[in-house]
């Protein structure tokens, strides 16, 4: 029988998610909404509802070692690409293992910025450059943005 006991060293409801499980969802989220799949449809690929998809997405709830190799399969990327660009200050927070009663390691805390490439703003924008058909417009396009990115920045 299960000690009960040992629920208490795991993470609380009103704890923030491990950054490692924050970013391995946003990055989920990432190729979900650049695939333009619904939460519902992987959901219904991988055997989970929409809200498991969520809370996934969210890092509210870590993905197993099965369960993100079939999420790689569905979403056709390697699973490293769940990994990939992870910020140094989530790669360093300590893994609170729940069955082992946080195995003797306290979190640090760690305050990790949104990252830009997750937010819906930013899918929106990379899905419609990609629907201009015309490379030279695409391309005008992509000069036109740089030049306002680095004239902002200067004015700063």
């Amino acid at each position: 029988m299960r000690d009960v006991s040992r629920r208490s060293a795991g993470r609380t409801k009103s704890d923030k998610p491990n950054p490692i499980d924050a970013h391995v969802g946003s990055r989920v989220r990432l190729r979900r909404t650049l695939l333009g799949m619904s939460q519902e449809k992987l959901g219904d690929a991988i055997g989970l509802t929409f809200q498991q998809v969520q809370k996934y997405e969210r890092g509210a709830n870590r993905i197993g070692a099965s369960r993100l190799f079939k999420l790689s399969q569905v979403l056709d990327v390697p699973v490293s690409f769940f990994f990939d660009d992870m910020p140094a200050e989530a790669a360093a927070a300590a893994v609170d293992d729940d069955e082992a009663g946080g195995g003797g390691f306290e979190e640090r805390s760690v305050t990790c910025e949104p990252d830009p490439m997750a937010k819906r703003e930013t899918l929106e924008l990379v899905r419609a450059y990609y629907r201009i058909n015309d490379p030279s417009v695409r391309k005008q396009l992509f000069q036109m943005t740089k030049t306002l990115g680095d004239s902002s920045q200067n004015e700063q």
